[in-house]
């Protein structure tokens, strides 16, 4: 590979944001009211309408709604959760947030989500719900699980997963309830921060109120209230999960750009493709009929028997030639804290195995152009 002499300098991720982000944080800091306020309803509003749902309720990030979501659901001590082993850790830490047991299931390599022919052999009397990982912002199999295992809570994680769908529904409510993430790698970003999305009125109520303490009402609705004196009653114990007016406020903006922003990393993953399949070691990202991907990222699967060397190599020979790239993500099973609670070995789930080892996202996001994209395509193809 001989990239150095004209070599670029491509992260993995960066936000695409301007000044119409900037200028959203004005408002709310002139006004002085900074925490969950109308900004963020605002977005709420927004998210829900976008994804098709009857509510959407801010929070401070995706690992946070993962717990609320599960606490709504009724998890708790002695319950089981099911969970792909191949995720980023929050999902399966949700559930011991909750004194429950995360029982994982492998994963299907050709999508990375969670291979739902498995489902049956996992569930026990103590299976209380599922949470199946829209991973990289493809769709898992919501309908198969709901259509086999109607007795299961569904908890959406779908960090990487806002603006996908399936079959024409988008993530949010294809289960009981979506968490998404707006943390910097994701599509639309607000710095730090998450949603909930439900179709239950109850269950969006008992959320609303896990997220502020516990409060029967806000702080915003309390303070322009008739008795602004008066604090609000707590009958359940809650949490501070809420998410700041100055991060609704970019978050709105960001989310009016969602659907371009999709539209165009859409074109270069199909460019991506294209220009990759003569490299008969590197696997691309597989979108089934019905399924429209989210690009989050472009997480690519290294065959290391017809590779010119192992993935972890050619990693490093990439980043020497400002070329970014990472995992996909991380085989649960295989992390220190879950080995030492249960003894996992990296054979249990050999699907998460695999992906954990040669899973390669290569960068996919809206601050790229089409240099890029071919310096990538030659320093892949030339190793």
């Amino acid at each position: 590979m001989k990239l150095t002499t004209n070599k670029r300098n491509i992260p993995i991720a960066i936000p695409s944001m301007g000044e119409e982000e900037w200028l959203a944080v004005k408002e709310p800091i002139e006004k002085g009211w900074l925490t969950q306020g109308p900004k963020v309803k605002q977005f709420e509003d927004h998210f829900a309408e976008m994804h098709q749902v009857k509510k959407a309720l801010a929070v401070s990030n995706c690992t946070t709604a993962l717990h609320l979501a599960l606490i709504a659901c009724g998890v708790g001590e002695g319950d089981e959760v099911i969970v792909p082993a191949f995720t980023w850790v929050a999902t399966a830490n949700a559930v011991l947030y909750c004194n429950a047991t995360p029982v994982f299931i492998d994963i299907d390599t050709s999508t990375f989500n969670l291979d739902v022919k498995q489902i049956k052999e996992k569930i026990t009397a103590k299976t209380k719900a599922i949470i199946p990982v829209h991973l990289f912002g493809l769709c898992a199999d919501t309908d198969y699980i709901r259509k086999n295992f109607p007795q299961l809570k569904i908890v959406e994680d779908g960090a990487c997963a806002a603006g996908a769908s399936l079959y024409g529904k988008p993530a949010g409510g294809l289960g009981d309830i979506g968490c998404f993430s707006f943390h910097p790698r994701k599509s639309v970003t607000c710095g730090e921060g998450g949603m909930l999305t439900t179709n239950d009125e109850k269950i969006a109520a008992h959320l609303d109120m896990l997220r502020n303490h516990g409060g029967s009402i806000s702080e915003e609705q309390r303070h322009h209230g008739a008795k602004p004196y008066l604090l609000a009653a707590y009958d359940i114990v809650g949490y501070n999960y809420r998410m700041t007016d100055l991060q609704g406020a970019v978050g709105y903006v960001q989310l009016k750009k969602l659907l371009g922003f999709i539209e165009e990393r859409n074109k270069w993953a199909q460019y991506y493709a294209e220009k990759l399949a003569d490299v008969k070691w590197l696997r691309t990202p597989v979108v089934p009929d019905g399924y429209k991907h989210g690009w989050q990222s472009y997480v690519t699967f290294v065959d290391e028997a017809k590779a010119p060397m192992s993935r972890n190599e050619m990693m490093e020979v990439f980043q020497q030639n400002g070329i970014s790239t990472r995992p996909g993500t991380h085989a649960v099973h295989m992390l220190g804290a879950y080995v030492q609670r249960y003894g996992f070995k990296p054979e249990d789930f050999p699907g998460a195995y695999a992906a954990d080892q040669y899973s390669m996202a290569i960068p996919l996001h809206n601050k790229m152009v089409k240099e890029d994209y071919d310096y990538i395509i030659e320093a892949i193809k030339s190793l």
